[in-house]
């Protein structure tokens, strides 16, 4: 991001003023930084120099989910963020129906972890894979996965983990390319999906109906050859 913030909208400058901690503050420019780009190259918008890109905005809606506004007018797309380890994604879509998106180190995670957030059939997905590694795939998939079903159902984590249930409808396909799933909520409602494993990241996709795999805005992924970053860390305050 550039040192200067020319390319935040009045009120997301006010808003990061606002934020004490750099961990946070830092995520949430990275968040509008990547969102910004993501809008401007999906509408054909300039992004250079910098300064255009707070002609787009980026608010939020009671719900938390994010709002895109252009030129101080509301637009029709709907965008989903997530942000690890120094990483933003933005998903972008021309409807203006509910998108969530999902960014996750493969991580090890606890068995409590594991116990307290999945359902019994992601549990045993977990338990049945073959290495330890391949558990910690699975684990943080799932996880993710979840994550992006619930900003489809506009709820986050104020909505039990173990309420939606998530299930690979087919196998892993190589590195960087898609594969299906669905996620299943205790209503009977599903929620169809895509994942794909970067390096040490993860990356999940969910949907309110049936949709194609995300194409990337950018080439090549940058996502493909990332390494996780903590640059808050010798700067809490």
């Amino acid at each position: 991001m550039p040192a200067d913030q020319s390319w935040l909208a009045e009120g997301e400058a006010a808003r990061a003023a606002g934020m004490r901690f750099t961990k946070r503050r830092t995520e949430y420019l990275l968040r509008r930084w990547a969102a910004k780009h993501a809008v401007a190259a999906a509408t054909g918008r300039p992004a250079d120099p910098p300064a255009l890109l707070a002609r787009i905005e980026v608010r939020n809606a009671v719900t938390g989910a994010p709002l895109v506004w252009v030129d101080g007018l509301r637009t029709g797309l709907g965008i989903s963020l997530t942000d690890r380890a120094g990483w933003a994604v933005c998903l972008v879509s021309g409807r203006s129906g509910p998108v969530g998106c999902d960014l996750e180190l493969v991580e090890p995670r606890s068995a409590g972890f594991v116990r307290d957030f999945l359902t019994d059939a992601e549990q045993a997905l977990v338990a049945a894979a073959g290495s330890a590694q391949l558990r910690d795939e699975l684990a943080n998939l799932v996880w993710s996965a979840k994550e992006s079903a619930l900003k489809v159902l506009r709820t986050g984590l104020r909505r039990d983990t173990r309420s939606v249930e998530v299930r690979l409808t087919e196998p892993a396909s190589t590195v960087g390319s898609w594969s299906a799933l669905v996620v299943r909520t205790a209503e009977g409602r599903e929620l169809p999906g895509w994942w794909c494993r970067h390096g040490p990241f993860v990356l999940t996709v969910a949907y309110d109906a049936p949709a194609r795999p995300p194409v990337s805005l950018e080439e090549p992924v940058a996502l493909s050859s990332a390494e996780p970053v903590h640059s808050w860390v010798d700067r809490p305050v």
